[in-house]
């Protein structure tokens, strides 16, 4: 069982940092020396999915760039207003998967748990950007619903935490559900799906660390990394400390245009994933979400993207390119 320490009931220095992040574009543009020309798009387009930017990542945004790869996925922009066919506002199939409020089932043996619908960065290609997660909100009644739910199926083995971000949740709260978790017999592994230890590497904090080491269950901590920039010195040391649990670290990114979508970037990152012994799982083909079409990558492009990471890479640091379709039982690859 988790012991929820002292330390996991103060006011920690991340929840600050986190609620100091930038959500205005007018503040965005300045502080990176971008020109106003920008901002009435950005204005409109945050409008419909909310910018939210923290200062840990905004450091690492080249000043004065508008093509930066990092500033690209955070940046609202017009064509996110703009209505293309063949995308729409839940391109995973997350509606249809849902059993209750929180709860998802896609595949057989693992379930997901919405354990939150705050997130610690916006991105502007996010799949769930239009999804609703005050109708979808299993913490109202303590998580109790989706736990009993759980436990009454023996089939399921893992369950996968996510959001929003579930790492946006305090310790105490996230040490509690997963203690509940814990309490399941049938349920062996616990993955978490989170990108705030890469956008803001402070919230890995020491009783979280605690808490993960403690558990019975074996841990999987999925990252979301889309560039080798976002991989900074801090980054490199919390994907340390959250190896040192016992945890298993993996890697998924997204095949995003104008941010990722190079053989030298691509190279770059799985070289920097290795270096932090983060294994590259997968490389996601663009969900449809409606308002992010201007990232789509043309399927033959992505093909040949990751046959040349082959040619100059060792087979454990080529991920694999897959896309999500929803109700299939698992992801298709490319």
């Amino acid at each position: 069982m988790i012991q929820v320490t002292t330390a996991t009931l103060q006011f920690d220095h991340w929840q600050q940092t986190l609620a100091r992040s930038i959500t205005d574009p007018a503040e965005l543009l300045e502080r990176l020396q971008l020109p106003d020309s920008l901002l009435p798009a950005a204005r409109k387009a945050s409008e419909l999915f909310g910018l939210k930017v923290p200062h840990t990542y905004l450091d690492r945004i080249r000043p004065a760039d508008p093509a930066d790869p990092l500033l690209r996925q955070v940046l609202p922009l017009g064509a996110e207003l703009e209505k293309t066919a063949g995308y729409s506002h839940d391109p995973v199939g997350d509606h249809a998967a849902s059993l209750q409020p929180g709860l998802l089932q896609k595949y057989p043996g693992r379930a997901l748990l919405l354990a939150t619908g705050a997130c610690g960065i916006h991105c502007r290609y996010c799949f769930r950007r239009h999804f609703d997660y005050v109708a979808s909100n299993p913490a109202k009644q303590d998580w109790q619903p989706v736990i009993a739910s759980l436990a009454g199926d023996s089939s399921i083995h893992e369950v996968i935490l996510s959001g929003g971000d579930p790492l946006s949740l305090t310790d105490t709260k996230l040490l509690r559900l997963i203690d509940m978790l814990e309490g399941i017999k049938h349920i062996k592994r616990l993955r978490i799906h989170t990108r705030l230890p890469v956008v803001l590497p402070e919230r890995i904090t020491s009783a979280l660390c605690d808490g993960l080491a403690s558990s019975h269950l074996q841990t999987v901590v999925v990252l979301h990394i889309n560039h080798a920039n976002e991989i900074d010195a801090a980054v490199a040391d919390v994907c340390q400390k959250l190896q040192h649990t016992g945890s298993w670290l993996l890697n998924q990114s997204v095949l995003l245009a104008g941010v990722n979508d190079s053989v030298a970037a691509l190279t770059e990152l799985s070289e920097r994933l290795g270096d932090c012994d983060i294994h590259p799982y997968y490389l996601h083909q663009l969900d449809r979400v409606l308002g992010a079409a201007h990232f789509a990558v043309p399927d033959e492009v992505a093909r040949q993207l990751v046959a040349k990471l082959r040619d100059s890479l060792p087979g454990y640091l080529v991920p694999k390119l897959v896309r999500e379709h929803a109700g299939e039982f698992s992801k298709t690859p490319l």
